[in-house]
């Protein structure tokens, strides 16, 4: 192995990076399950990893292991060749989704591109000259254009006008407000929404997962598509693979991404039923959408995910980390929320500062969101020590700041 080290980056030294993110002034330089260190040794908890990506923790020796043999064996061959690896993944994936079809891509943005073209060419299909689709207040489908048009935050839209008008938005959960859109509008052919909001504050229906069921029975009056984002909400996050997997429907079509690769950019978009075939050859493409070391990441993810009943881990622990702050927090006026590791405190005031109190101060990772909500993302096959750890951090932190 070449012998690189990178020399310490002073305060002066310029940066050719674009400013497109407010870092925080602190680097990881190694991980091992829930837990990151600094050069000097440091150890923290983080109950983030990666913003929902590494759900099976740093440095899973399983999917390093196999990222390693990959790498020194083949990485990329194009989709101009038969890739056995991708074959394999595919048929991982439609075993734990119940999905038919699966087109890998490299991101969750490319993900819901993806289900945005199918939805446009089912409407097309259709007879409809302007596809429309139906998206939900709050939500986060990505920052391409189309996606960021979907997405139902001003902040992130600011600057980036004209935004498509293929979008109709309404508030998440409400389904008289779709059952309005489809009087007002004749051009809707699908419905694109995140069974659990992460960006936008770890939100649930009002009803609960029976929301997804309601937009079935809608999909099916109308002859939409039911297409979920499930990009955050993915590979085994809220104790069930996927979040619809607490209901008993299926989606037209599934996008997943994040926890697909466990920090290997990689992402999917799925079809079943009236979906399945209407991208064809020609109609889409990428060029390092399931590679064959992409690929043997994914299938690895998946088998470990199973082999270790991380799922179900997830359920479990998450369920008891949930109960714990409700417990432990109940004389402050906050709301738990979440199903698995995926998990939102909802604050009485604004609290982003408590991103770097948190940091520094109890040596915990976590992300605040929609202002007021603290985001915990876990690894899924988080142990109990490990839940108790961040319990005792977090309920000092917010006990502190409340």
């Amino acid at each position: 192995m070449t012998d690189i080290t990178l020399a310490p980056i002073q305060p002066d030294q310029p940066s050719h990076l674009m400013a497109t993110y407010g870092r925080q002034a602190i680097s990881f330089v190694r991980g091992r399950g829930a837990y990151l260190y600094t050069e000097d040794g440091t150890e923290y908890l983080d109950a983030l990893t990666g913003i929902a990506v590494c759900g099976l923790g740093h440095a899973h020796p399983v999917i390093a292991e196999a990222i390693a043999e990959q790498a020194a064996t083949l990485v990329h061959t194009s989709n101009l060749f038969e890739i056995p690896w991708q074959t394999a993944a595919a048929q991982k994936l439609a075993e734990v989704s119940g999905m038919e079809e699966i087109f890998f891509s490299n991101s969750g943005a490319e993900s819901n591109e993806g289900a945005i073209k199918i939805a446009r060419k089912f409407g097309t299909q259709q007879g409809v000259t302007s596809p429309k689709i139906i998206v939900a207040e709050q939500s986060f489908h990505g920052r391409t254009l189309a996606t960021l048009s979907a997405t139902g935050n001003k902040k992130v839209q600011d600057g980036f006008v004209p935004l498509t008008n293929d979008f109709i938005r309404v508030p998440f959960g409400d389904v008289e407000a779709i059952q309005e859109a489809a009087l007002q509008y004749p051009d809707i052919v699908a419905i694109l929404i995140e069974p659990i909001q992460g960006e936008g504050g770890i939100n649930t229906a009002p009803q609960g997962f029976s929301y997804l069921e309601e937009v079935r029975n809608i999909c099916n009056q109308h002859n939409w598509l039911m297409m979920l984002d499930e990009i955050q909400t993915g590979n085994g996050r809220t104790g069930k693979y996927f979040a619809y997997q607490h209901t008993n429907i299926v989606p037209d079509v599934l996008t997943t991404a994040k926890g697909l690769g466990n920090g290997f950019p990689v992402g999917a978009v799925m079809t079943q039923g009236k979906a399945v075939g209407l991208l064809g050859p020609g109609s889409h493409g990428s060029t390092y959408g399931g590679t064959v070391l992409g690929s043997r990441v994914v299938y690895t993810v998946i088998d470990t995910i199973q082999k270790e009943n991380a799922v179900e881990n997830a359920a479990v622990v998450g369920g008891y980390i949930v109960d714990q702050l409700r417990a432990q927090l109940a004389d402050k006026n906050v709301q738990v929320r979440g199903f698995g590791m995926m998990i939102g405190i909802q604050l009485p005031k604004d609290c982003g500062e408590l991103v770097a109190i948190a940091r520094d101060q109890h040596k915990l990772i976590i992300n605040v969101t929609a202002g007021s909500v603290v985001r915990l993302l876990p690894p899924i096959n988080m142990t109990q020590a490990q839940a108790d750890d961040l319990l005792e951090r977090l309920v000092a932190l917010i006990n502190n700041y409340l």
